[in-house]
């Protein structure tokens, strides 16, 4: 069995892009545009990852990481939290995240981050 990730992004096409190079790097992946969505996932589906954007319609990338941090259904689970904004690495201490990826990135180093959480 694959390993299996959630990947939140508003953007569709850097989610269209994240999801095929996962899927090609051998993850099962499950994409989300909006908090709401991945909420509802999550209580189909424990990922083994999750790849969380900062900026999303209907919430904080950040907020989201911290009640995911918060509750022990979830707290063992890696998240990466993406963001075009470098001062919000900052705040991956305070949420709990276990690693940023600043935006725009490198595929290939995007892709080493992901394995450095989540090795296949």
């Amino acid at each position: 069995m694959a390993n299996f990730i959630h990947l939140v992004e508003d953007d569709e096409d850097i989610r269209f892009i994240i999801e095929y190079v996962l899927v090609e790097e051998g993850y099962e992946v499950e994409a989300f545009a909006t908090a709401a969505a991945f909420y509802s996932g999550l209580l189909v589906h424990r990922p083994n990852l999750i790849i969380l954007d900062v900026m999303l319609p209907d919430g904080n990338g950040i907020s989201i990481c911290h009640k995911l941090k918060s509750e022990a259904a979830t707290l063992n689970i890696p998240i990466i939290i993406m963001s075009a904004h470098a001062a919000e690495k900052s705040a991956l201490d305070e949420a709990g995240a276990d690693d940023f990826i600043s935006k725009p990135f490198d595929l290939n180093h995007f892709i080493h981050q992901v394995k450095e959480q989540l090795p296949i």
